[in-house]
């Protein structure tokens, strides 16, 4: 399963507030035993978020067609 941001921030917010179950925006909730394995889980979401981020630039192509230099 893939993270999303939206995921990020909710469990951000519930680490912030100090609360252990988390709702996130896909309707999925989840209690956690202790902040430990909240903060655990958060890496991994964050881990999976840098990685689309990643995997989406990394598949974008780019095109150069000229450059232009001015002369002195």
């Amino acid at each position: 399963m893939a993270f999303t941001q939206s995921d990020v921030d909710a469990m951000q917010a519930a680490i912030g507030s100090g609360v252990r179950k988390v709702t996130f925006a896909d309707g999925r909730s989840t209690e956690y035993q202790n902040l430990d394995a909240m903060l655990s889980a958060l890496n991994i979401m964050r881990g999976d978020v840098a990685k689309a981020a990643n995997a989406a630039t990394r598949n974008s192509r780019r095109l150069i067609i000229g450059r232009v230099g001015r002369c002195r």
